[in-house]
């Protein structure tokens, strides 16, 4: 155990969290394809526990417009010092041609915070999902979006693009913000996921949050709540793990017992689908929302 600032971190992990060892050969495969178009993952600049078992399901969450954000969060290994770049017109078809080469039949698409573009870079998602739509039409796709400032023009491109699934995570508590998410707002979070289900009530909504950093049981009960009242339909909930010495220590690992009672409490709620567990990320096991459209499906 450490001390960081005034509060005490834990250090030792448990036995829950250790990962399987991947395999290597397939992992490479991917790299290879990633490395080949130049195309960046969230799995790899954000230090995902799960990309071992992703790319070795032939799985990735493709990390657009980056890899530098212009937000320094302190608990994200995204880097933020280095300029973001312009945007790159190549980026969508390289993109899609990635989709292709592995054939995906659900892709989740993300990004870096970009405050410095006006639109945040929305545009920017509604070209790639356009490009693979051209060229891998089966595919289902899942976006994993910023809060774009609080700009709902911003949000209406990407809408307008009609991907199945927006995300967007809350990350964590309310009453940690100022620490955890600085730049950010939990109830602008909670406006974009209302304003989405208002103007596009067939997509499924979909956010994610942290635990171990701090909060009560009861607080992460609220914000489940929270979800709810504005349509949330899918909701991921794992544990916090600290990327470097440099980021915020983890207060808690948080036991496999209470994972479940809050994906029990999730489902009590309403929530189409909960994933709650020590590894969960916001995708891991994202192509499972195919199966939760054909149980519930909706028009668009």
């Amino acid at each position: 155990m450490n001390v960081q600032g005034n509060r005490e971190t834990v250090t030792v992990k448990p036995q829950w969290l250790r990962v399987k060892a991947p395999q290597w050969e397939r992992v490479g495969n991917v790299k290879g394809i990633l490395r080949d178009l130049g195309l960046n993952t969230v799995c790899e600049e954000a230090s995902c526990p799960n990309i071992g078992e992703c790319f070795n399901a032939g799985t990735a969450t493709f990390l657009i417009m980056g890899p530098a954000c212009t937000r320094a969060c302190p608990y994200c290994d995204i880097d933020f010092e280095k300029k973001p770049q312009a945007l790159d017109p190549t980026e969508p078809p390289r993109l899609a041609e990635a989709v292709r080469r592995l054939n995906l039949n659900h892709v989740v698409i993300t990004s870096v915070n970009r405050d410095d573009l006006p639109d945040g870079g929305a545009a920017q998602f509604g070209r790639c999902i356009a490009e693979i739509r051209a060229i891998m039409p089966q595919t289902t796709i899942e976006v994993l979006i910023p809060d774009f400032c609080g700009n709902w023009e911003a949000l209406e491109l990407v809408l307008q693009a009609k991907p199945e699934v927006l995300n967007h995570n809350t990350e964590t508590v309310p009453r940690l913000y100022r620490r955890v998410r600085p730049q950010g707002s939990y109830d602008r979070s909670l406006e974009l996921l209302e304003k989405t289900h208002q103007r596009a009530p067939w997509l499924y909504t979909k956010s994610g949050i942290m635990v171990g950093l701090g909060e009560t049981d009861e607080e992460v009960r609220q914000v489940m709540q929270d979800l709810r009242q504005v349509h949330c339909d899918i909701l991921t909930i794992g544990q916090y793990l600290q990327p470097t010495a440099k980021h915020l220590g983890v207060q808690e690992f948080v036991t496999p017992e209470q994972f479940e009672a809050w994906r029990e409490y999730g489902e009590s709620l309403g929530f189409l689908q909960v994933v709650s567990s020590p590894l969960t990320r916001s995708s891991y096991h994202a192509e499972q929302v195919r199966e939760l459209m054909e149980k519930y499906p909706r028009v668009g």
